[in-house]
């Protein structure tokens, strides 16, 4: 049942067939799929037509109207109601898509007709109401991990549009203009859930990178300023870490990538460049670098991206005592250390019998010799070591050869 309001009451019209109320303004429509078939329920009213502005004949045993397409009011007791306008649904003109890929945008062209719903006013002007339609599509988004597409949907609020202007697409999709989806389902059509026409995009043009580096992580406690995760982004930068640090950089490309160009810089000094998907590479010295990637085609290219890489410089710390007790807290002779490339230390007894050696700088001695505890008092060290900027050299001093020796304290306390 669909109530219309007129000036002074409520004019109930009951459809015979499947109607949709729609509203244009302070117009209302009545949208049927098939005949027009209207009957009023209230007594005696006067049926008129707003084209010819002359009354219906009734058929007062049925008190049934079969109209035509066009605008009419009732007049009851003298007074009128509201026009109202009716219609039979008839599928949209034939529509034709032209998608023109561009590096920044893909703009869509339609053309033909949609037939929207034209009426004349009482007054004598002329409205047209525009026929719904929405746009859909996919998009490639970037989760984190991978691409994936992203449904899109655009919706027009007058109608449908000559022209538009579709960001970039970098992965193939299909393009479809729907009609009138919602009105399709009031009334009932199981055809299709629109009137559509569609549009398969396979011709990429557009190019998108996704940088991502992987390091193999440092994981040592005893390890100053050191990466513990393993994979990156932007969020590396900043902040400086122990070396040597192995990278993996992916540059995670969309479909349409074709060529790769990455450069690696040391501050201003270019390091190498290749061009492959993905790169791998050990830091070393201590610096600031940035790796940078761009991708391109035939067509399209990308500003480059970049990731920022800072590597300490070496340092190496020595304590003067460790307490072997199973407390977990200072347990073994351990350095603090950072950007260490090779290390050796070797620990003597007060007679000078070499009791322990180790070459990882992340290890230590645990207070044991041949599996038992040795005693408390002073030992002797001595270690070699070079740091990842050995050879270099600043205001004159040699950085990154350390060799050091003296006495450590193993005391045990009580448990």
């Amino acid at each position: 049942m669909i109530f219309l309001v007129a000036a002074a009451y409520a004019l109930p019209i009951e459809s015979i067939s499947s109607a949709c109320e729609l509203h244009n303004g302070k117009d209302t429509l009545l949208i049927f799929d098939g005949d027009i078939d209207l009957r009023s329920n209230i007594g005696e009213v006067l049926w008129y037509s707003i084209e010819t502005g002359e009354p219906l004949e009734t058929q007062p045993s049925e008190e049934q109207y079969r109209l035509d397409d066009g605008g009419y009011y009732v007049v009851k007791n003298g007074v009128e109601s509201s026009p109202f306008y009716v219609f039979r649904y008839t599928e949209p003109g034939t529509l034709t898509l032209t998608l023109t890929p561009d590096c920044g945008a893909t703009p869509l062209t339609v053309q033909g007709d949609t037939k929207p719903y034209t009426y004349k006013r009482k007054n004598g002007t002329t409205a047209t109401f525009p026929r719904a339609c929405a746009l859909y599509y996919n998009e490639l988004t970037w989760t984190g991990e991978q691409w994936e597409d992203s449904a899109v949907v655009l919706e027009p609020k007058e109608g449908l549009q000559p022209y538009y202007n579709l960001p970039a697409l970098y992965g193939p999709t299909v393009v479809r203009l729907c009609v009138e989806s919602d009105l399709r389902a009031q009334l009932g059509r199981t055809d299709s859930a629109c009137y559509m026409t569609e549009l398969r995009l396979e011709d990429i043009k557009a190019v998108k990178q996704q940088l991502i580096a992987s390091a193999t992580p440092h994981d040592a406690k005893n390890e100053l300023e050191k990466l513990t995760e393993t994979k990156y982004t932007k969020q590396i930068e900043g902040n400086t870490y122990s070396g040597p640090l192995e990278f993996t950089f992916r540059s995670n490309p969309t479909p349409g990538v074709q060529f790769y160009q990455w450069t690696v810089y040391k501050a201003s000094e270019v390091l190498f460049t290749r061009k492959d998907k993905d790169i791998h590479y050990t830091f070393y010295e201590p610096g600031a670098y940035r790796v940078e990637c761009s991708v391109n085609n035939a067509t399209c290219s990308t500003e480059p991206d970049d990731i920022k890489v800072n590597i300490s410089e070496s340092y190496l710390r020595v304590p003067n005592v460790f307490t072997p007790d199973g407390n977990g807290q200072n347990d073994e002779f351990r350095v603090s250390y950072r950007s260490i490339k090779s290390f050796h230390c070797e620990v003597y007894n007060r007679w000078g019998k070499k009791v322990f050696q180790w070459d990882d700088p992340a290890k230590g001695w645990d207070g044991t010799i041949n599996g038992r505890a040795a005693a408390e008092g002073a030992y002797y060290y001595v270690i070699r070591a070079l740091g990842t900027d050995a050879g270099l050299s600043t205001d004159g001093a040699k950085l990154g050869i350390y060799n050091l020796s003296g006495d450590i304290n193993l005391l045990r306390g009580k448990k």
